[in-house]
C-alpha cells in the first residue's frame, strides 16, 4: 500500500501536519496515512501547550483562555505586571486541540488512519517503508513517497548543555476567589533557588477561583515525585495564603532544553517533525508555535510540488544565544531569577514575547541584549566553544 505521504504520530506536530494538508482549499490529490500509537504508554498523557499570536488564530476553537496582561513576581515579591499589546497569550488543552482536528478531518478525502506501533522506517530504491505492528499482532508495510516522524527520540543528539525543564502542576479550585483571570503569572520567583538554573511557579487563571497552577525547575536532574507536591503545597499555603483549595487534575512532564543539533533529514524522504526535529525552543521550552510554523511551510511545499525538507526552526541566531544562556544557567554564572526578572521589567512584553519567539530583527535583539548581565554572559560565551559535545538520554 502506497501513500503520498505517511505520518507517523498523532500529537500536536502529527495532528497539525495532518490537518494542514487535508483541509487545504483546492489541494493536489495527495494521498495521506496517519500512524497512531494505540491506547497505552506510547501514547502521550493529555498536557498543555501555551503560545503567543496577533490576531485571530487557526486553532481558536480549542482556546481554553487566552490573555493579554503577563505577571512576573521577582524572588523578593516584586511584581511586574505588563500588557501583551497586539499579542494574547493562550492555553490549549491537547484533548481539546485533537478533539477540534478530528472534527476537521472527519471523511476528508485522502486520509487513512492505521492504528499500531511502528517498528522501523527504512529508506530504499523504491521510497521509504514503514513497518508498522497493529494492535492484533499482525504487520503492515506502508510505502511512501515522504514519511514525516514526530516519534519522540530515544536518546538526545550530543550537545554541550542539557537542561531539564521538568514540572507538575494542579488544576485547583478554590472556595474563595484568589486568582486574577486577567493575568498569566508567566514566572514567579518567591519559591527556593536551585544553587544552578532556576525554579518558578507559573499560573494559568481560567477564572477568580479555577487555575492551573505550575511549578517548574530549570536543572540538570528531575525531582522525587514528593518534591514536586511539597513546592506547590507551599506555593499555594505560604505564597498565596490559601488553605481551602481541592486539586482537579494533575499534569506533569520533562523538557530537554539544551544545544544539541537536531536532524530534521534522516534518509531519502524521511524526515523528523516536532520536538523530535528540534521544534523545542532551548532557552524556553516553548513548541507549539514553532510546530505549527513548521507544519505550514512543509504542507505549503508539499501542496506545491518541492521538496519537503523541514526548515530550521529556529533561526541560527536564536540557537546562537541561547546556547550562551543554557551554558550560563548550567556552570551557575548567571542567576536565572534576576535574569528574567530583570528582563521583564525593563524591554516591553510584546517585543520579549516576539525575542522569545525569535521574530525580532537584530537591532531588538541588540536592544534587549543591553538590558541583560552582559559581564556573566560574556563569561559564558568564551567558555563554550571548549565545551565537549556530549551525548545524553532522552528524559
Amino acid at each position: 500500500m502506497r501513500s503520498d505521504v505517511v505520518i507517523i504520530g498523532a500529537g500536536a506536530a502529527g495532528l497539525s501536519l495532518a490537518e494542514r494538508l487535508c483541509t487545504a482549499p483546492a489541494r493536489p490529490a495527495l494521498s495521506v496515512r496517519l500512524v497512531e500509537a494505540p491506547a497505552g504508554p506510547l501514547r502521550p498523557a493529555p498536557r498543555t501547550w501555551c503560545f503567543w499570536e496577533q490576531g485571530k488564530g487557526r486553532y481558536d476553537d480549542a482556546v481554553t483562555a487566552s490573555w493579554d496582561r503577563l505577571r512576573v513576581h521577582g524572588p523578593r515579591g516584586r511584581a511586574i505586571d505588563a500588557g501583551t499589546g497586539r499579542l494574547r497569550y493562550k492555553m490549549i488543552r491537547s484533548p481539546d486541540f485533537e478533539a477540534v482536528v478530528e472534527r476537521r478531518l472527519a471523511s476528508r478525502p485522502g486520509l487513512v488512519r492505521t492504528e499500531g506501533t511502528v517498528e522501523s522506517v527504512e529508506g530504499g530504491a523504491g521510497g521509504p517503508r514503514v513497518l508498522v505492528r497493529t494492535p492484533l499482532g499482525g504487520c503492515e508495510s506502508l510505502a511512501a513517497r515522504w514519511v514525516f516522524d514526530s516519534r519522540p527520540l530515544g536518546s538526545l543528539p550530543p550537545a554541550r548543555t542539557t537542561l531539564l525543564q521538568h514540572f507538575s502542576g494542579w488544576f485547583v479550585r478554590t472556595r474563595q476567589p484568589v486568582f486574577d483571570p486577567r493575568a498569566v503569572e508567566l514566572m514567579d520567583f518567591r519559591t527556593p533557588q536551585p544553587r544552578r538554573g532556576l525554579a518558578f511557579t507559573y499560573v494559568l487563571p481560567t477564572s477568580a477561583r479555577t487555575a492551573l497552577v505550575e511549578y517548574t525547575q530549570f536543572s540538570a536532574s528531575v525531582l522525587p515525585t514528593e518534591r514536586y507536591e511539597q513546592a506547590l503545597h507551599a506555593y499555594m499555603q505560604d505564597v498565596l495564603a490559601v488553605r481551602d483549595f481541592s486539586v482537579e487534575a494533575r499534569e506533569g512532564g520533562v523538557i530537554p532544553m539544551t544545544d544539541a543539533r537536531f536532524a530534521r533529514r534522516t534518509g531519502p524522504g524521511i524526515f523528523r517533525i516536532g520536538a523530535a526535529g528540534g521544534a523545542t525552543r532551548p532557552a524556553t521550552g516553548y513548541t507549539f508555535a514553532a510546530i505549527q510554523r513548521q507544519s505550514s511551510l512543509i504542507a505549503d511545499a508539499l501542496l506545491a510540488g518541492r521538496d519537503p525538507a523541514p526548515p530550521r526552526p529556529h533561526s541560527r541566531r536564536s540557537m546562537a544565544m541561547d546556547a550562551v544562556l543554557l551554558h550560563g544557567l548550567a556552570a551557575g554564572h548567571v542567576d536565572g531569577a534576576a535574569f528574567f526578572t530583570r528582563l521583564f521589567s525593563r524591554v516591553p512584553a510584546e517585543r520579549l514575547l516576539r525575542f522569545l519567539d525569535g521574530t525580532t530583527a537584530l537591532h531588538e535583539d541588540l536592544s534587549i541584549g543591553l538590558h541583560s548581565p552582559v559581564r556573566p554572559l560574556l563569561r559564558s560565551a568564551a567558555e563554550l566553544p571548549t565545551r565537549p559535545w556530549r551525548p545524553a538520554s532522552a528524559p
